[in-house]
């Protein structure tokens, strides 16, 4: 888990593994989630989940793992403290569950005292028509599951999500580990944000498609990040729709474009690309990637008028927490 600083990993993996349809039936849809709308999901009750009373594995054991549902994580960048933990829960095809119930449990290394339940809400990715681009795909996630896990450590976690079954519980060990350590080059809520110049469309001649791979381009590249920065309140989106190495990237800006259209005029919106000339390579990141010290996608920073970080997501988010990042800073 050691990565360069310059490797944009897979965040939702397209085949992360999952259910039978008969598990289907009680954890979840992979029909389209009109029913969850863009309120997020509750998260179950914690009473609904046991309390660990050993290791990871041995909660795992007593629950009973099961290879017809994987969990993944939605993120590589986890520092000490609380943290908002993303996840998807996925089928053998790569078609998300889509309303399941499901916790999370996390252990530091492989012996250490499992902690949870975490309980996890879901938050939709799911936009008005009308701000659903061409480059948003069936394919694409449109959920992600939040937990609210305290990393009191750092160093390496195993983790587990303990979903709800047709039976019962079910065990989802996550598709890999965590390491959990400071991360001193990404800005961090609090911190103030790194200053740099971001292309906009008057700077490139109108050739917005050369600063943008969304189809149709975003509206959001009116305003360079170095003009408004601590002036006003901005929303700053690192994504590539048509290159993303997750399956977030193209929801994600159609959910900063439709909170635009209702906060457009009380804050900057920004929408940075990932890679130089919009071409696929990992060791050829935008200056502006750099400058914020990221090396996965898509990433979101909500920064109040002082030109302080006043939210970061790394993954994906719905209509819903990006609102309740920006309202008060607009109030």
């Amino acid at each position: 888990m050691n990565r360069p600083p310059v490797s944009i990993p897979r965040v939702l993996p397209a085949l992360a593994l999952a259910a039978s349809a008969a598990l289907l039936g009680a954890c979840g849809s992979e029909e389209s989630p009109e029913d969850t709308g863009e309120e997020p999901v509750a998260a179950p009750a914690a009473q609904e989940f046991p309390k660990p009373g050993g290791t990871l594995d041995d909660l795992i054991t007593e629950i009973g793992p099961t290879n017809e549902i994987v969990a993944a994580q939605a993120g590589a960048v986890f520092e000490p403290g609380d943290e908002r933990f993303g996840f998807g829960l996925f089928d053998v095809g790569g078609a998300q569950l889509l309303n399941g119930e499901a916790a999370i449990y996390a252990a530091p290394g492989a012996d250490g005292k499992a902690l949870g339940p975490f309980p996890a809400r879901i938050e939709s990715l799911e936009t008005e028509p009308e701000f659903v681009a061409q480059t948003t795909t069936e394919d694409d996630a449109k959920v992600v599951y939040v937990a609210d896990v305290p990393f009191d450590q750092t160093g390496e976690w195993r983790l587990a999500a303990i979903v709800k079954g047709p039976e019962g519980l079910v065990a989802a060990p996550l598709n890999s580990s965590v390491i959990v350590k400071e991360q001193p080059k990404i800005p961090d809520v609090g911190e103030p944000a790194p200053k740099t110049h971001t292309p906009t469309v008057a700077e490139v001649g109108g050739d917005v498609e050369s600063i943008d791979t969304r189809q149709p381009p975003s509206s959001m590249h009116g305003d360079d990040l170095a003009d408004v920065l601590g002036k006003q309140p901005v929303v700053l989106l690192f994504a590539t729709p048509a290159l993303c190495q997750s399956r977030v990237c193209g929801p994600v800006v159609d959910v900063a474009e439709q909170v635009k259209a209702e906060y457009g005029d009380q804050a900057a919106f920004i929408h940075q690309e990932i890679y130089v000339n919009n071409e696929f390579d990992p060791e050829n990141l935008r200056p502006q990637v750099t400058k914020y010290g990221l090396f996965t996608e898509p990433w979101l920073f909500v920064i109040d008028e002082n030109g302080e970080v006043a939210t970061r997501i790394e993954g994906a988010f719905s209509v819903d927490e990006l609102e309740r990042a920006l309202k008060p800073l607009t109030a």
